[in-house]
Protein backbone atom coordinates (compact mmCIF):
# COMPACT_ATOMS: atom_id res chain seq x y z
CA UNK A 1 0.00 0.00 0.00
CA UNK A 2 1.77 3.28 -0.86
CA UNK A 3 0.56 6.71 0.73
CA UNK A 4 1.89 9.91 0.67
CA UNK A 5 5.03 11.11 2.43
CA UNK A 6 6.16 7.63 1.88
CA UNK A 7 9.52 7.58 4.26
CA UNK A 8 10.38 3.49 4.04
CA UNK A 9 9.25 1.19 0.88
CA UNK A 10 10.72 -2.30 0.92
CA UNK A 11 10.55 -4.14 -2.59
CA UNK A 12 10.37 -7.96 -3.16
CA UNK A 13 13.15 -8.23 -0.27
CA UNK A 14 15.04 -11.75 -0.01
CA UNK A 15 17.58 -12.32 2.15
CA UNK A 16 19.56 -15.31 2.00
CA UNK A 17 22.41 -16.99 4.02
CA UNK A 18 25.23 -19.52 2.42
CA UNK A 19 26.58 -22.05 5.33
CA UNK A 20 26.84 -24.82 2.73
CA UNK A 21 23.38 -24.91 2.32
CA UNK A 22 22.02 -21.98 1.01
CA UNK A 23 18.76 -21.25 3.30
CA UNK A 24 16.68 -18.18 2.59
CA UNK A 25 15.30 -16.56 6.04
CA UNK A 26 12.53 -13.71 4.47
CA UNK A 27 10.69 -14.41 1.12
CA UNK A 28 10.16 -11.41 -1.17
CA UNK A 29 9.38 -8.85 1.77
CA UNK A 30 7.11 -5.76 0.64
CA UNK A 31 6.43 -2.95 3.44
CA UNK A 32 5.90 0.93 3.56
CA UNK A 33 6.60 3.32 6.85
CA UNK A 34 5.25 6.48 6.35
CA UNK A 35 5.34 10.23 8.24
CA UNK A 36 4.25 9.54 11.68
CA UNK A 37 3.54 5.88 11.32
CA UNK A 38 3.65 3.84 14.54
CA UNK A 39 3.65 -0.09 13.39
CA UNK A 40 4.26 -3.00 15.60
CA UNK A 41 5.99 -5.67 14.17
CA UNK A 42 5.44 -9.28 15.59
CA UNK A 43 5.66 -13.38 14.86
CA UNK A 44 7.16 -16.45 16.53
CA UNK A 45 10.51 -16.56 17.23
CA UNK A 46 12.86 -17.36 14.12
CA UNK A 47 10.41 -16.32 11.64
CA UNK A 48 12.66 -13.52 10.45
CA UNK A 49 11.56 -9.95 12.66
CA UNK A 50 15.31 -9.81 13.40
CA UNK A 51 17.18 -10.20 10.38
CA UNK A 52 14.10 -7.72 8.61
CA UNK A 53 14.99 -5.45 11.14
CA UNK A 54 18.93 -5.26 10.69
CA UNK A 55 18.14 -4.89 6.92
CA UNK A 56 15.35 -2.05 7.25
CA UNK A 57 18.50 -0.20 10.06
CA UNK A 58 21.31 -0.65 6.94
CA UNK A 59 22.97 -2.79 9.36
CA UNK A 60 23.12 -5.73 6.33
CA UNK A 61 22.39 -5.52 2.96
CA UNK A 62 19.10 -7.71 1.27
CA UNK A 63 20.60 -10.85 -1.20
CA UNK A 64 17.67 -9.68 -3.46
CA UNK A 65 15.45 -6.28 -3.76
CA UNK A 66 14.84 -3.04 -3.09
CA UNK A 67 15.07 -0.68 0.12
CA UNK A 68 14.44 2.74 -0.90
CA UNK A 69 14.90 5.54 2.13
CA UNK A 70 12.97 9.21 0.64
CA UNK A 71 12.36 7.35 -2.86
CA UNK A 72 16.33 7.17 -2.46
CA UNK A 73 17.47 3.48 -2.95
CA UNK A 74 20.05 2.31 -0.72
CA UNK A 75 21.29 -0.99 -1.00
CA UNK A 76 24.11 -0.10 -3.41
CA UNK A 77 25.58 2.84 -1.12
CA UNK A 78 29.23 2.07 0.24
CA UNK A 79 29.56 1.30 3.86
CA UNK A 80 30.10 4.75 4.72
CA UNK A 81 27.03 6.45 2.84
CA UNK A 82 25.55 3.79 4.96
CA UNK A 83 26.59 4.98 8.12
CA UNK A 84 25.85 8.52 7.42
CA UNK A 85 22.08 7.95 6.04
CA UNK A 86 21.83 5.32 9.34
CA UNK A 87 22.37 8.24 11.46
CA UNK A 88 20.57 10.71 9.83
CA UNK A 89 17.60 9.02 9.70
CA UNK A 90 16.91 6.54 12.13
CA UNK A 91 16.76 5.87 15.75
CA UNK A 92 17.81 2.57 17.69
CA UNK A 93 16.18 0.86 20.64
CA UNK A 94 16.95 -1.96 21.97
CA UNK A 95 15.88 -4.42 24.80
CA UNK A 96 19.32 -4.09 26.82
CA UNK A 97 19.71 -0.64 26.53
CA UNK A 98 23.43 -0.73 25.18
CA UNK A 99 24.75 2.11 27.53
CA UNK A 100 28.45 2.90 27.65
CA UNK A 101 29.52 2.68 31.18
CA UNK A 102 31.95 4.80 30.99
CA UNK A 103 29.67 7.36 29.96
CA UNK A 104 27.74 9.66 32.23
CA UNK A 105 23.64 9.40 31.17
CA UNK A 106 23.86 12.60 29.55
CA UNK A 107 26.81 11.70 27.54
CA UNK A 108 25.45 9.07 26.54
CA UNK A 109 22.00 10.39 24.86
CA UNK A 110 24.89 12.97 22.83
CA UNK A 111 27.15 9.89 21.51
CA UNK A 112 24.81 9.20 18.32
CA UNK A 113 25.26 13.28 17.76
CA UNK A 114 29.22 13.17 18.99
CA UNK A 115 29.93 10.49 16.65
CA UNK A 116 28.72 12.00 13.17
CA UNK A 117 30.00 15.08 14.51
CA UNK A 118 33.27 13.70 15.79
CA UNK A 119 32.79 14.86 19.11
CA UNK A 120 31.08 16.38 22.16
CA UNK A 121 29.79 19.81 21.71
CA UNK A 122 28.26 22.11 24.34
CA UNK A 123 25.23 22.38 22.14
CA UNK A 124 24.77 18.63 21.84
CA UNK A 125 24.51 18.48 25.51
CA UNK A 126 21.77 21.58 25.50
CA UNK A 127 19.82 19.05 23.60
CA UNK A 128 20.07 15.63 25.50
CA UNK A 129 19.76 17.27 28.75
CA UNK A 130 16.14 18.51 27.40
CA UNK A 131 15.42 15.06 26.55
CA UNK A 132 16.17 13.56 29.80
CA UNK A 133 13.35 16.17 30.82
CA UNK A 134 11.14 15.23 28.93
CA UNK A 135 11.82 11.62 29.98
CA UNK A 136 11.43 12.55 33.75
CA UNK A 137 15.16 11.90 34.54
CA UNK A 138 17.18 15.29 34.00
CA UNK A 139 18.21 15.11 37.62
CA UNK A 140 20.37 12.16 37.11
CA UNK A 141 21.97 13.33 33.80
CA UNK A 142 25.39 13.62 34.92
CA UNK A 143 25.17 10.13 37.05
CA UNK A 144 26.65 6.50 35.83
CA UNK A 145 24.90 3.93 33.92
CA UNK A 146 24.63 1.64 36.53
CA UNK A 147 23.13 4.05 39.57
CA UNK A 148 20.07 4.05 37.34
CA UNK A 149 17.12 1.39 37.45
CA UNK A 150 16.44 -0.67 34.82
CA UNK A 151 13.40 1.52 33.70
CA UNK A 152 15.43 4.74 33.86
CA UNK A 153 18.53 3.14 31.64
CA UNK A 154 15.78 2.34 29.00
CA UNK A 155 14.47 6.06 28.91
CA UNK A 156 18.13 7.15 28.42
CA UNK A 157 18.37 4.42 25.70
CA UNK A 158 14.91 6.01 24.27
CA UNK A 159 16.73 9.42 24.41
CA UNK A 160 19.34 8.81 22.65
CA UNK A 161 17.79 7.05 20.44
CA UNK A 162 15.88 10.52 19.95
CA UNK A 163 18.65 12.62 20.01
CA UNK A 164 19.65 13.72 16.06
CA UNK A 165 15.49 13.84 15.96
CA UNK A 166 15.41 11.01 13.10
CA UNK A 167 12.17 10.27 11.23
CA UNK A 168 11.86 6.68 11.83
CA UNK A 169 12.89 4.75 15.27
CA UNK A 170 13.35 0.93 15.42
CA UNK A 171 12.48 -0.33 18.67
CA UNK A 172 13.24 -3.79 19.28
CA UNK A 173 11.38 -5.22 21.92
CA UNK A 174 12.27 -1.98 23.91
CA UNK A 175 9.91 -2.83 26.92
CA UNK A 176 11.01 -6.96 26.71
CA UNK A 177 12.92 -6.45 30.17
CA UNK A 178 11.09 -4.42 32.24
CA UNK A 179 8.00 -4.40 34.19
CA UNK A 180 4.61 -4.08 33.37
CA UNK A 181 4.32 -0.54 34.96
CA UNK A 182 7.44 0.23 33.74
CA UNK A 183 7.00 -0.32 30.58
CA UNK A 184 3.76 1.13 30.05
CA UNK A 185 5.56 4.35 31.16
CA UNK A 186 8.22 3.60 27.91
CA UNK A 187 5.31 3.15 25.55
CA UNK A 188 3.85 6.19 26.78
CA UNK A 189 6.88 8.50 26.09
CA UNK A 190 6.58 6.41 22.10
CA UNK A 191 3.77 7.41 21.36
CA UNK A 192 3.59 10.65 23.01
CA UNK A 193 7.22 11.58 20.50
CA UNK A 194 4.80 9.82 17.74
CA UNK A 195 2.11 12.09 18.78
CA UNK A 196 4.06 15.24 18.88
CA UNK A 197 6.78 15.15 16.54
CA UNK A 198 5.30 12.88 13.96
CA UNK A 199 8.49 10.80 14.46
CA UNK A 200 7.29 7.20 13.01
CA UNK A 201 7.99 4.30 14.88
CA UNK A 202 8.62 0.50 13.75
CA UNK A 203 8.05 -1.85 16.97
CA UNK A 204 9.15 -5.41 17.54
CA UNK A 205 7.47 -6.89 20.38
CA UNK A 206 6.23 -10.03 21.60
CA UNK A 207 3.68 -8.24 24.04
CA UNK A 208 0.04 -8.60 22.23
CA UNK A 209 -0.91 -5.22 24.59
CA UNK A 210 2.04 -3.20 23.16
CA UNK A 211 0.95 -4.31 19.30
CA UNK A 212 -2.67 -3.41 19.99
CA UNK A 213 -2.10 0.11 20.59
CA UNK A 214 0.03 1.09 18.03
CA UNK A 215 -2.34 1.75 14.84
CA UNK A 216 -1.00 -1.14 12.58
CA UNK A 217 0.87 -4.24 13.08
CA UNK A 218 2.50 -6.50 10.75
CA UNK A 219 2.80 -10.25 11.21
CA UNK A 220 5.58 -11.82 10.24
CA UNK A 221 5.69 -15.61 9.87
CA UNK A 222 8.31 -18.03 8.40
CA UNK A 223 10.17 -14.90 6.57
CA UNK A 224 6.36 -13.97 5.15
CA UNK A 225 4.42 -11.54 6.00
CA UNK A 226 0.80 -13.32 6.75
CA UNK A 227 -1.12 -10.31 8.00
CA UNK A 228 -1.17 -6.62 7.84
CA UNK A 229 -3.46 -4.00 9.37
CA UNK A 230 -4.89 -2.68 12.19
CA UNK A 231 -4.42 -4.17 15.54
CA UNK A 232 -7.10 -7.55 16.04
Amino acid sequence: MTRALEFLQLEGIRKSYEDGVRTEVLHGIDISIGEGDLVALVGPSGSGKSTLLNLIGLLDRPTQGRILIEGQAVENLNDRTLTALRGEKLGFIFQSHHLLPGLTVVENVMLPTAAAQGGFRAVMKTQALALLDAMGISDWAEAWPRQLSGGMQQRVAVARALINDPPLVLADEPTGNLDTETSDQVMELLLRRNSESSTAFLIVTHDSNLARRCERVIELVDGAVVREGPPG
